[in-house]
Formats: C-alpha cells, sequence, structure tokens
C-alpha cells in the first residue's frame, strides 16, 4: 500500500521527502503539549519537512531493482523455511533414530533427503538389504548410490530396537523430507529468475567484473541501492548506507575520535564485507591490500571491512564511469591530459 501511494505521488510530479520515525519521535518533545495525535503529527512531520536540508528526496527505484528486492525477499524466506525444516526434520530423526541422524549432513546431501522418503526405520534398511538400496537410490539419480546404503545400512545395524511412536515420527519425517526437496526445488528456481533479471540490468556487466561479486551478490546491491546510483549522490554517503563509514564521537576538547555506527543497512554490509572475504583469497590485487592492513595490526575483522570500503569506492567509480573491472589504472587520452 505505501509502495503504490509513493508511486502515486510521485508520478504525478509530487517531491517526496523521507523522515524516519525515530527523527519525529524525538523531534515531538521540542514541540509545545504532550499530547499524542494525528494532527500534531502531521504537523511535526511538515514542519520537520520545511525547516530540515539533510532529508533526502524519495526516488522511486527502477522497474529491475523492484522486482530483484521481490525475489530476493522470496529467496531469504525460503532459506529460512528450509533450515526450520531440517532442524525440525534432524530432532524427529533424533527421538527414535540417533544413528542415522548421525550419518547425514541433510543440510547439504540431497542423498539423505532421497533415503528418507523411501526408507527411514531400522528394521525397513536391515530388511531390504545394501544392494537392493543402493540399486534403488541410483534409480533415483542418488551420486554414490553404494556409498550411502553402506552408510545407511551401518546405522540400521546399530540399533535394533523399536522406540514407542517409531511409525508416526517415520511418516513425520517422510513429509518433512519431501518438503525440504520441494524448497530446494524452488530456490533453484528463484535463482534462476533473479539472475535472468539481474542480467537486464544496465549495470550487470560492470558490477560482476568485480572480483568477489557474483550473480547473487550483484542481485543484492541492485535491490539495495535501486538501481540508480545518483540518488545517492556519493560514494561517501552510499559508504554511510552500507555502514563502513566511521562516525565522528567528538566532545568538548576531545577531537578526532570515530566509531562503528549503529545505523545501517545491514545487507548493503553484508554485500561488501562477503565479495571483500572472497576478494582477499582470488584476487591479487585485494589479498595485497588485505595483507597490509594485516601487517599494520589490524584483525581480520577490520582488515576486511577496510578492504571492503575501498572496493566499495572502486565499485562506485566503475559504475560512474560504465568500465568493466581491470588490475591496470585507466588511461587518459593526450587530449585531457
Amino acid at each position: 500500500m505505501f509502495r503504490s501511494f509513493v508511486a502515486l505521488l510521485a508520478g504525478h510530479g509530487q517531491k517526496l521527502l523521507y523522515i524516519p520515525g525515530r527523527t519525529v519521535h524525538h523531534a515531538s518533545g521540542s514541540y509545545r503539549g504532550d499530547g499524542k495525535t494525528d494532527a500534531k503529527d502531521a504537523y511535526v512531520i511538515a514542519d520537520q519537512a520545511r525547516m530540515r536540508r539533510d532529508l533526502q528526496p524519495l526516488q522511486i527505484p527502477d522497474e529491475i531493482a523492484v522486482d530483484l528486492r521481490i525475489l530476493i525477499a522470496r529467496r531469504y524466506d525460503l532459506t529460512a523455511d528450509r533450515t526450520r525444516a531440517i532442524n525440525r526434520l534432524r530432532a524427529q530423526i533424533l527421538e527414535y533414530f540417533p544413528a542415522l541422524e548421525r550419518a547425514f549432513d541433510y543440510s547439504t546431501s540431497k542423498a539423505a533427503l532421497v533415503l528418507l522418503t523411501g526408507y527411514r526405520t531400522p528394521a525397513g534398511l536391515r530388511r531390504i538389504g545394501e544392494a537392493r538400496l543402493a540399486a534403488w537410490l541410483a534409480n533415483r539419480k542418488v551420486r554414490n548410490a553404494k556409498a550411502v546404503a553402506a552408510t545407511a545400512l551401518e546405522a540400521a545395524r546399530a540399533q535394533h530396537t523399536a522406540i514407542p511412536g517409531e511409525k508416526t515420527a517415520a511418516a513425520m519425517v517422510h513429509t518433512l523430507a519431501r518438503a525440504v526437496m520441494a524448497l530446494d526445488e524452488e530456490i533453484a528456481a528463484t535463482d534462476t529468475a533473479i539472475e535472468a533479471r539481474f542480467r537486464e540490468h544496465r549495470h550487470a556487466e560492470v558490477i560482476t567484473s568485480m572480483p568477489g561479486i557474483g550473480t547473487m551478490l550483484g542481485a543484492e546491491f541492485i535491490a539495495c541501492t535501486g538501481g540508480n546510483l545518483d540518488a545517492i549522490g556519493t560514494s561517501g554517503r552510499l559508504a554511510g548506507i552500507a555502514g563502513l563509514a566511521p562516525v565522528p564521537k567528538d566532545s568538548g576538547r576531545i577531537s578526532g575520535n570515530v566509531r562503528r555506527p549503529h545505523r545501517y543497512h545491514r545487507r548493503l554490509l553484508r554485500v561488501f564485507y562477503l565479495s571483500a572475504q572472497v576478494a582477499a583469497r582470488c584476487c591479487p590485487t585485494s589479498k595485497a591490500f588485505y595483507e597490509r592492513k594485516r601487517s599494520e595490526g589490524k584483525s581480520h575483522k577490520q582488515a576486511v571491512l577496510a578492504l571492503a570500503r575501498r572496493r566499495l569506492n572502486v565499485l562506485w567509480a566503475l559504475i560512474r564511469d560504465q568500465r568493466t573491472f581491470t588490475t591496470e589504472p585507466p588511461r587518459r587520452d593526450l587530449a585531457e591530459a
């Protein structure tokens, strides 16, 4: 509703400013009266918009950025659902078949999930046998079917006692395993949609040319920034939004103190932090910068944050100049020199 209302106003040429709710809350204390009404809140908001010059105008993101924001939000929901389903699955198996729960990593092993859709109890596994189980898994295109079957049978031979409620628990395990596999398919389809939509953006090639930034991080960068850096203004402001610019903490005669900001865009910081971690291993330029910071006594986290800040400046310049990343400095024309 809010997004459609903003688009409606912007479409009719209305200038919109963003005022955080916390700003309005603190500003209300300087106005007369202790009461809180909608009329007073509207007056405070209008008065702050009239007086303040540091409020940023709202910009309507482009269509691709909106689509990516929706798809990425959906992917976060799906991965969270998958984590919850796997935790429930492991807890359920642990109640009646602990040896099988220890045998596989259900968060990464698709073969283990396929196994649970057919055989989930010690007696059932012993009854089918290792050879027939391996053939059953191979028919369902499970890699290393013999090794998976051997591991499952080893767990089954370690338990010969039937736990009360085993039949019902096994049925729940079957349902949860199916749910995790369905979530994996939907996550894969969402990843495909994100990549296809991201490749249509005009900055996609420039962003992915940076070492350490792939399709998913690049798509999240577009979703977080709205796909239009002109609305942000400068690389310093982008660093402030991402939490990579220090905040001064001066008082009286004490000056020069800085601290990490408390309020910043967590997902935007995640984009630069993760890409900096990858680049520190695979990009010679980033690796040299990281090692220099470490030799200066910085911790790993401090060195990665410093590298992320430097890479933010580089990415800003690349998007501004519409050129891809290269280790060689850009050449100036003789006419410009």
